[in-house]
């Protein structure tokens, strides 16, 4: 079954959790605290798998979670990291927080993604001693892993796309232009799913053709087959727009090839932008007449026209040849680029716990760990963002409101800082 859309859930392992231990050894007097490190959570990474076409078996399996790190111990020993989750999908999948609709990654290359980073490993006691705070009695949790709620969507990688409405002749061209074998009969909607096909031109030149089906009128409102299969259009850098040139099943050509173009436009204004190449098929059931008035028709607004025989393969070469000059002056498949996470405003801020140990006020807080991921503490414009966030959210006057004066020390995850009014 061709699957092409699919929900899941991603859970990125949480940290280790830091150890309160002390050094205890004959003839060492006050061996002081050595607590260790927790390990760092898993990521989840997503890797493209050209041996994957479909994302059917996202149907049975919803959720995917990485492991957690280990602990810490005593003797300063750090905890070991866990392995990364890897996940599979096909080569063109759009991962998408379900949430917002921010573009997350796109699986178009070798390179792997992290999606959902792992939590840090938390501090261990031996971080905490000082001057005054000679025994540390405490240290600090692993920080939880990125939990996301992820669309996947996969629009095929083709160079280019055959258009037009059922029986119009795509699948016929597609099977002898190239190795692909989609099933062809004399009835709409026989093919049921978008079919790959290479064509190979000889001298190391080839090109990536997909066949759409199921484009009717109405399709970018659901109508048919073709909502479903719009998407991977998307990516295609060339169109071949094939029409039934005969009028063979009582449809006017000209019509047909205005509602395509007007359901293209519907789905995806840039669709409309998008160069094409008209193709008359099926020829041997038209009149010299039918073809002479399309082909000045389709002329006169811009086009290039090819009038062929798809089923015998009669005049498909000057079809192949201008593809590949059209596609040597255009630019590479589109790659989708990852969106950033939009800026917090008010009413995302959430509650925050203060707790107080050993003179030290941790501030925990979900909505803080997502501030903490997007901010380099090294840059002097993120460190400012950070002070206003504190003071707009109100961490700053609950931390009064606790006793927090001067000088003590906040903790907020793994950022420490001097509290200063």
């Amino acid at each position: 079954m061709f699957v092409d859309k699919a929900k899941i859930t991603i859970k990125a392992g949480d940290g280790g959790d830091g150890a309160v231990a002390f050094h205890r050894e004959k003839y060492v007097a006050a061996g002081g605290p050595d607590g260790g490190d927790g390990g760092k959570g898993g990521d989840v990474i997503f890797v493209a798998d050209s041996n994957l076409s479909t994302l059917a078996d996202f149907r049975y399996k919803r959720k995917f979670e990485a492991k957690k790190g280990a602990n810490g111990s005593g003797g300063r020993k750090y905890g070991k990291a866990a392995d990364d989750l890897i996940v599979k999908v096909p080569v063109g999948t759009l991962v998408r927080d379900a949430a917002t609709g921010r573009i997350m990654a796109d699986l178009s290359g070798k390179e792997p993604v992290i999606v959902a980073k792992g939590g840090k490993g938390g501090w261990g006691n031996k971080h905490f001693a000082t001057p005054t705070r000679q025994t540390p009695r405490f240290a600090k949790p692993g920080l939880p892993g990125e939990e996301f709620e992820v669309t996947l969507e996969l629009k095929l990688l083709a160079d280019v796309g055959l258009v037009g409405y059922p029986n119009v002749g795509k699948s016929t061209l597609i099977s002898v232009v190239s190795q692909a074998k989609p099933q062809i009969a004399n009835y709409h909607f026989t093919t049921i799913n978008p079919t790959l096909g290479v064509v190979s031109m000889g001298d190391g030149v080839s090109f990536v053709m997909a066949d759409i089906p199921g484009l009717i009128e109405g399709a970018a409102d659901g109508t048919g087959l073709g909502h479903q299969f719009l998407r991977h259009v998307e990516r295609c850098r060339l169109l071949v727009h094939i029409v039934d040139v005969s009028g063979s099943e009582a449809r006017d050509p000209k019509e047909d090839f205005r509602v395509i173009n007007e359901e293209l436009k519907k789905f995806n204004p840039e669709l409309a932008e998008r160069p094409m190449l008209v193709v008359g098929n099926k020829c041997d059931l038209a009149t010299d007449e039918q073809i002479a008035d399309f082909k000045a028709w389709v002329e006169d607004q811009g086009y290039q026209f090819f009038p062929i025989m798809a089923a015998i393969r009669y005049d498909v070469d000057p079809l192949l040849n201008q593809i590949i000059e059209e596609l040597s002056k255009l630019p590479p498949i589109k790659v989708y680029e990852p969106e950033p996470m939009p800026e917090l405003d008010e009413e995302a801020f959430g509650e925050v716990r203060i707790t107080v140990q050993d003179g030290v006020y941790m501030v925990e807080g979900k909505w803080l760990l997502r501030i903490l991921r997007g901010i380099n503490f090294d840059d002097y414009d993120g460190l400012s963002y950070f002070e206003r966030l504190l003071q707009k959210s109100g961490v700053i006057d609950k931390l009064r409101e606790a006793g927090c004066q001067e000088g003590d020390t906040v903790s907020i995850y793994d950022l420490e800082f001097d509290f200063i009014e």
